[in-house]
């Protein structure tokens, strides 16, 4: 038990040296340079314009829905790139099911364009 903590020491000892420095240089910044926050500073910034509208204004949820779309199909991707790198040592069960796993993505995105999902309007 005791060469346990002798491994894991040397980890610790990093990981409080660089808190002790982050959170010095982080204190020295904060006190050093006091700079009062005015309007200007604190204002969203659009191209030197003034704001037109608030800067946390609300995100239409159908980007969330693309972003998800693409995150499923690029794990698509991510199996089907080393499925067909074995494809000539795979067994007939291995096919089927990869082919299985397709079909199911497939009736997915038929679901979702039949209830328009990826439309725009």
């Amino acid at each position: 038990m005791n060469v346990l903590y002798n491994e894991y020491s040397a980890i610790l000892t990093f990981f409080a040296i660089s808190f002790s420095i982050s959170t010095l240089i982080l204190a020295l910044s904060y006190f050093l340079n006091p700079q009062p926050s005015d309007q200007e500073k604190v204002s969203a910034y659009e191209c030197g314009f003034n704001p037109f509208d608030d800067a946390r204004a609300t995100f239409d949820v159908r980007f969330y829905l693309v972003a998800i779309l693409f995150l499923i199909f690029d794990l698509e991707i991510s199996f089907l790139f080393p499925w067909s790198l074995v494809l000539g040592q795979l067994s007939i069960f291995g096919f089927w099911s990869m082919i299985v796993f397709l079909i199911i993505l497939t009736l997915g995105f038929i679901y979702e364009w039949k209830k328009g999902a990826l439309e725009w309007e």
